[in-house]
């Protein structure tokens, strides 16, 4: 199966570094496009090279080649959608997708802002053409969430998604509660680490916790939310008074997004959790609850970033792809 990626960051390197190391998954890259360069070799392109190429140039290939030429090119089966993307827009990455869509390719993303605008319009446009939609990267990092939606408890009737979405409040809110740090303290020190941005707006003030929350409750209700419809309140105003408050009761708190047509809930917020609640995880790990009517309520956890971790996710969409539309016909 032929695969073209556009945009060569963190999570496009990591993809390319799991394409050279398992050739035995027959995904075979034939384009790959960064932000001043291309590359396309319909006979297949050897990842490794790429990676070398661009180390040393910083350009993935040859200088003035673009994203569109790679659309316009045709050669390859499914677009993975990589490029840095604006979260609210879904801009560029949303044209990218809808184009590959329309001409008859499969598209996997791990972009949420496309996914999270236009939901809807894609999986239209997708079912037009007789090919697939795949952005089980878009939340959660590796935990495989998606596929446990629509695949794994296919036939449940979900009451409720739960979960804790972003890594970077979690870790700030672990170390408060363990630590007794203080909000900027904590904040300060994943900033060291890595763990959060410059500018943290987008992960503690509960955004980029919202915007996932929206991919999971379209996927599950087809409820055609955006991320206005719902009620966001970060983490940026918490105290370690609030923590030590919630410790005299053997609780704790986490950031919660939550989702449940049955109530009409749709919101981002700090919660108050006993600590042997199963969404009570440390670090920076994620984790999702589904509230079912068969299977009751099943609990995932896992690394919700990384580049190798959110590869997993990306090259376990290809592979789906590739068993229900590539060797079928």
């Amino acid at each position: 199966m032929r695969i073209a990626v556009l945009g060569l960051g963190a999570v496009g390197k990591g993809l390319l570094r799991m394409l050279a190391a398992k050739p035995e998954l027959g995904l075979v890259l034939t384009a790959v496009a960064d932000s001043s360069s291309a590359c396309i070799e319909p006979g297949g392109i050897d990842p490794a090279a790429v990676l070398d190429r661009k180390s040393a140039t910083n350009r993935c290939g040859t200088q003035g080649l673009t994203a569109e030429q790679v659309l316009d090119s045709g050669a390859f089966d499914v677009l993975v959608e990589l490029t840095p993307t604006n979260a609210v827009t879904g801009e560029p990455a949303l044209t990218h997708m809808r184009r590959a869509l329309a001409l008859g390719r499969h598209v996997v993303t791990s972009n949420k802002g496309p996914i999270a605008a236009a939901h809807a319009e894609l999986q239209e446009i997708a079912a037009g053409q007789g090919v697939a939609l795949r952005y089980e990267a878009t939340v959660g990092g590796a935990i495989p969430v998606i596929h446990a939606i629509r695949d794994g408890l296919a036939g449940n009737r979900f009451h409720a998604i739960t979960g804790v979405l972003n890594g970077t409040c979690n870790y700030i809110l672990t170390r408060m509660d363990e630590e007794g740090l203080t909000y900027d303290q904590a904040l300060a020190e994943a900033r060291e680490l890595g763990y959060a941005e410059a500018d943290p707006t987008y992960d503690v003030r509960g955004i980029d916790a919202a915007i996932k929350l929206v991919i999971l409750a379209n996927t599950c209700w087809n409820l055609g939310v955006v991320l206005d419809d719902v009620a966001i309140t970060g983490i940026d105003g918490l105290t370690v008074d609030a923590l030590r408050l919630a410790a005299a009761q053997d609780c704790t708190i986490r950031l919660i997004g939550e989702a449940s047509p049955d109530r009409g809930i749709l919101r981002v917020a700090p919660r108050v959790l006993p600590r042997s609640h199963p969404l009570v995880i440390e670090g920076t790990l994620n984790a999702v609850m589904l509230s079912t009517d068969m299977a009751g309520e099943c609990t995932l956890i896992g690394k919700g970033a990384g580049s190798v971790e959110t590869a997993s996710a990306i090259i376990g969409d290809l592979l789906a792809i590739r068993d229900r539309y590539v060797e079928c016909g």
